[in-house]
């Protein structure tokens, strides 16, 4: 049961006297009641009133009485110790007067409040909710359950404790006892108010865990200089930071408000806070729905064709690469913002990859369809296939983020495949390159090719040829078969790198050697899971 009692009194007289609004009076009077805070806002006042005006000999509560879980406290300050008792003879001291019951509600009504500068307030009512609502309909997004949050500016936190130390001092001059030294957090009262609304609106029910997130922004221009002067007091707790508008970030004040001494926060601001004379704006409502992933493997037929776009110095090189050619059709059918593509390795612009394909996953960022069938995948899959004839993909499915860990893992465990067309120099004959098949493990001394130099740090990678076994073409071409460690270049390794790749087959056959064409035949990751046709 959640109530107010004769306790309460002295801090909802103060609170109505100084232009707090009903629902942060029950914050204060740590009122845990969720439906509580639902009632109409007149009706609260009307409450409050009466409360006011009964008699104060009672000691039962008023019919404030819902039953509710315990909420979460938001701790204002440190409670002090040796805080003031009740009088010599166990009565409750009288409260001096501060007007009627009536006066004290007039005072109130019609007002921004003081504290929460009117989020408790307009910001609780259905025309709001409905507003809310039309923007997350408008926008079309698919989703079965949300989550709301809510961004406060910062100066409510200041008005806060100012209210707080208003009340704190007031029971203190009654030598009243302050039995509890927390309030109800405003961003737990307003979502025990807006979520009920919300859910009827929107048809489903709010998840904390859900990824489809409904966000209110609030800003109070009127008052965005209040917390200035904690930057003077508290220096250390205001420091610039990356894709932060303003040093009077929320956590930031709190952070000072939990330094500052209380004389010196009285120094600088009104205890209790004026009232205001504009309400807040809500400045944006938006909408976002969490990343989905879409993994597959795919296969590359072209020799002109990057694995992602391919810009030098701002300038487009090739029109196309396997990532837009992937990623646009995944982007149109989910509707998505942007994505995100990464694979199992990339191959050079010049390779292709074959066999089973290459592993890739792309996270959509904010979809606005998230639920796709087995068929409709595979439809998908055969529009992209259907696209272009240097790409195919296969295995197309939807993925957590947890599984993309997994292929991530077995780029650099597993091993590849590969065929190269190799050239010499010199003339050879099948015996100058059959002892390349009886070579097992071999051990290779690999410093960052210079061609990826710039864009990789330099370094000495130990990588090892598991095996190779030749195909002899002509006396100057054969075919190689490689089968390697997961991150060894095979090119570098062909042709040496200006002696940085240790040994090579130039230095093996003694002779120059160079490669012509590379194909990558199978990547050994056994992810995604294969699916039947």
């Amino acid at each position: 049961m959640s109530s107010l009692t004769e306790k309460d009194r002295p801090i909802v007289q103060l609170l109505l006297n100084t232009g707090t609004c009903p629902r942060c009076i029950l914050r204060f009077c740590c009122v845990g009641s969720q439906m509580l805070y639902r009632h109409p806002h007149e009706d609260l006042m009307k409450d409050l009133q009466e409360f006011l005006k009964s008699s104060r000999e009672e000691d039962d509560a008023v019919c404030l009485d819902v039953a509710d879980p315990p909420c979460k406290r938001l701790r204002l300050e440190h409670r002090e110790e040796g805080a003031g008792d009740l009088n010599h003879n166990g009565a409750i001291p009288q409260l001096p007067s501060a007007g009627t019951g009536n006066a004290a509600t007039e005072s109130s009504a019609g007002k921004v409040c003081n504290v929460c500068l009117g989020i408790l307030q307009e910001f609780c009512e259905a025309d709001f909710v409905k507003k809310v609502c039309q923007k997350v309909i408008s926008a079309d997004y698919q989703f079965t359950s949300f989550v709301f949050s809510v961004s406060l500016p910062p100066q409510l936190s200041v008005r806060e404790r100012a209210a707080w130390l208003g009340v704190k001092q007031q029971m203190r001059n009654l030598g009243l006892p302050l039995a509890k030294d927390d309030i109800v957090q405003l961003k737990e009262a307003y979502k025990w108010i807006i979520h009920p609304q919300l859910s009827e609106e929107l048809g489903v029910p709010a998840d904390g865990k859900s990824l489809f997130e409904v966000s209110v922004v609030f800003a109070h221009p009127e008052t965005d200089e209040e917390c200035h002067f904690l930057a003077t007091a508290c220096p250390d707790c205001f420091k610039p930071a990356k894709n932060k508008q303003s040093v009077f970030t929320r956590m930031a004040v709190i952070k000072a408000l939990e330094k500052i001494k209380e004389e010196d926060f009285l120094k600088h601001f009104p205890c209790p806070p004026s009232s205001p004379k504009n309400l807040c704006d809500a400045l944006e409502i938006q909408c976002n729905n969490g990343a989905v992933f879409v993994a597959g493997r795919y296969n590359k037929y072209s020799r002109n064709l990057p694995q992602t776009p391919w810009i030098i110095d701002g300038e487009r090189k090739l029109e196309s690469s396997v990532e837009e050619l992937i990623s646009e059709h995944l982007m149109s059918e989910f509707k998505a913002d942007s994505f995100n593509f990464s694979s199992s390795g990339r191959e050079d612009v010049d390779v292709r990859t074959l066999g089973n394909g290459r592993p890739f996953a792309i996270e959509l960022v904010n979809p606005r369809r998230i639920h796709f069938t087995a068929e409709e995948m595979k439809r998908l899959q055969q529009a992209i296939n259907g696209s272009s004839d240097k790409i195919q993909v296969r295995d197309l499915q939807l993925v957590t983020r947890e599984a993309i860990g997994r292929m991530k893992e077995g780029e650099e465990e597993k091993t590849k495949t590969y065929s190269a067309l190799i050239w010499t120099d010199k003339a050879i004959q099948r015996e100058d390159i059959a002892f390349l098949d009886d070579i097992k493990e071999l051990k290779l001394d690999q410093k960052t090719p210079l061609r990826v130099l710039h864009r990789r740090p330099l370094a000495v990678r130990c990588r090892l040829i598991h095996t190779m076994k030749s195909e002899y073409i002509d006396e100057h071409h054969f075919r190689l078969h490689l089968k390697t460690q997961a991150g060894t270049y095979i090119k570098e390794f062909v042709h040496g790198d200006f002696g940085r790749t240790k040994p090579n087959i130039g230095s093996l056959l003694n002779r120059t050697a160079d490669i012509l064409e590379l194909d990558v035949e199978s990547v050994d990751v056994d992810w995604p899971p294969t699916l039947a046709d």
